[in-house]
């Protein structure tokens, strides 16, 4: 009776299949390493074009929007670039206080783009008075003006709390509840949430 390894040993080659294995590496890089018999090789997995980075990118699309006011709106890039979100609201003016996100409907809505960092040092108190004026002009045309950013959690959430307050009179603490409960994702980072709270002291001044 032969051993395991002389029966391992004495298998014909030519029966063996190719193997296949797809490798993804912490930083996301994927390779193939493929062998038959002893011969391996490794390439680059061309099969997929996106790299992960070591992360699964959420690709699901976010159409929630917060309505704040029956004339302001709160959300996200995507609800900005949804033709059926922004008909299905109402939407005639759209405020982007984003970095390299474009107007998708320059012909069919009124833009203005107020371009904001979403870094705690980004001067936003400075901002505030531009897009308020951007506000109440969309209010004043009886329009609906949707507010956003890139996720519309952060910038254009901001921007809104500067709103409440320096045009509605609303303390911080009411401007934020208030923003929140419309769009429960709403986090300003917290450089910007201090830049509002001092916001709310120089104007009671």
């Amino acid at each position: 009776m032969q051993s395991l390894a002389e029966e391992i040993h004495s298998f014909p080659r030519s029966r063996l299949r190719m193997q296949c294995t797809r490798v993804t590496s912490l930083s996301g890089h994927r390779i193939i390493e493929t062998w038959k018999g002893s011969t391996v090789s490794v390439v680059e997995d061309q099969t997929s074009s996106e790299k992960t980075l070591g992360y699964v990118p959420d690709t699901s699309w976010d159409l929630q929007v917060g309505i704040i006011k029956p004339y302001l709106l709160l959300g996200s890039q995507d609800a900005a670039h949804d033709f059926g979100t922004l008909r299905k609201y109402k939407v005639s003016h759209v405020l982007n206080v984003a970095y390299g996100v474009e107007n998708v409907f320059p012909e069919l809505f009124v833009y203005k783009n107020v371009r904001i960092l979403d870094l705690p040092d980004s001067d936003l108190t400075s901002h505030i008075t531009e897009c308020s004026s951007f506000i109440q002009q969309a209010h004043n045309e009886k329009g609906v003006v949707l507010v956003h950013c890139n996720t519309g959690v952060s910038r254009a959430a901001a921007v809104v709390i500067g709103y409440l307050m320096s045009c509605d009179g609303q303390p911080f603490d009411a401007a934020f509840s208030l923003v929140k409960r419309a769009r429960p994702t709403s986090c300003p980072n917290p450089g910007f949430l201090e830049q509002l709270r001092n916001y709310k002291a120089s104007v009671l001044k």
